[in-house]
């Protein structure tokens, strides 16, 4: 009885989420070209497709993104009001990450959907795709087997989550007995290993009390969906200490950045210097970006060390 309320309950949901948002909205959330959604203050509604620019889908009334953004939040036991005006979750209806901010902190509603993956691409499709070459293909998948830590770095809808579940999948299928532990802000790392535990930060535990937490699972292998705080520290300390062969992604627009990156989030947990640490840490640093000719891995770079001034990294390719 339990059992078919709940279901009631989902389709009651399901259904009004789906007229708040409209055709539009839906349709484009069945679409597997689609990447990202956006409304804008305006009421405008737009749509970035893999290999193409952002272009416009409709408008969506002021009115109908509050209720949905209302409905959103319901479905997430929490609420969306002016004390309370930023909602940051998952989309009931597909899990898709979800952004939402009502006034005062816009003049009116505003979203972005970053569409949830339907399907893994796997190593060789990305260089089938020509996205990577097939030396840039051995050289992560040698990575991976030897237990190096891989961070992936790209811009803003670089495709850097959608190169982690690649590099998941080859760990999955290479390593069936690894146990993995993922640590994410949003679920976006789909892993088809039969031993891997999926942590999401909370309100009440955020990734560096995951990170924390983690190390008393008995991982083989920890990966963290996007390092974008403090808990970078963590990160790197549990790479350090016995628990190598880890994948990252990191918001950078090339290798060196990334390391600099790096830095600036450490020195948000700790004063002390993290060069060291970094180098130490980070094996093979994965770059990857939105050209005009769709995605590209545009370098690997191996980092060798760190010699009191500078960063030793080498470009790699086979």
């Amino acid at each position: 009885m339990l059992e078919t309320q709940d279901q009631d309950r989902l389709f009651r949901l399901h259904d009004k989420l789906s007229r708040e948002l409209g055709p539009e909205v839906c349709a484009c959330l069945s679409d597997a070209s689609v990447i990202e959604i956006l409304l804008n203050a305006d009421g405008t509604l737009w749509v970035e497709r893999s290999g193409a620019p952002p272009c416009r889908l409709g408008s969506l009334a002021p009115h109908r993104a509050e209720a949905a953004l209302a409905t959103i939040a319901a479905a997430h036991k929490t609420t969306i009001t002016r004390l309370n005006p930023i909602l940051e979750c998952e989309l009931p209806l597909d899990g898709s990450r979800f952004e939402g901010l009502i006034p005062p902190v816009v003049p009116a509603p505003v979203f972005a959907i970053r569409r949830k993956a339907s399907a893994i691409f796997s190593l060789a499709d990305y260089v089938a795709a020509g996205i990577m070459s097939d030396g840039q293909k051995t050289i992560i998948e040698w990575a991976a087997a030897n237990r190096e830590n891989i961070l992936i770095v790209g811009g803003t809808g670089s495709g850097k989550t959608t190169l982690v579940n690649a590099v998941v999948a080859q760990v999955s299928a290479a390593f069936p007995e690894d146990r993995l532990v993922i640590l994410e802000d949003t679920a976006e790392i789909q892993c088809a290993s039969a031993n891997a535990v999926l942590l999401r930060s909370c309100e009440a535990a955020d990734l560096r009390r995951l990170l924390r937490a983690t190390l008393r699972l008995r991982p083989d292998r920890i990966l963290v969906g996007e390092v974008r705080g403090a808990e970078a520290l963590d990160l790197l300390k549990a790479w350090n200490t016995g628990h190598p062969g880890g994948v990252a992604t990191l918001h950078a627009n090339d290798a060196r950045a990334g390391l600099i990156r790096l830095e600036n989030l450490v020195a948000e947990a700790t004063a002390a210097p993290a060069q060291r640490t970094i180098a130490e840490a980070i094996h093979l640093i994965v770059c990857i970006a939105k050209t005009g000719h769709g995605r590209r891995v545009q370098e690997l770079v191996r980092v060798r060390g760190f010699d009191g001034t500078n960063y030793h990294t080498e470009p790699v390719e086979l």
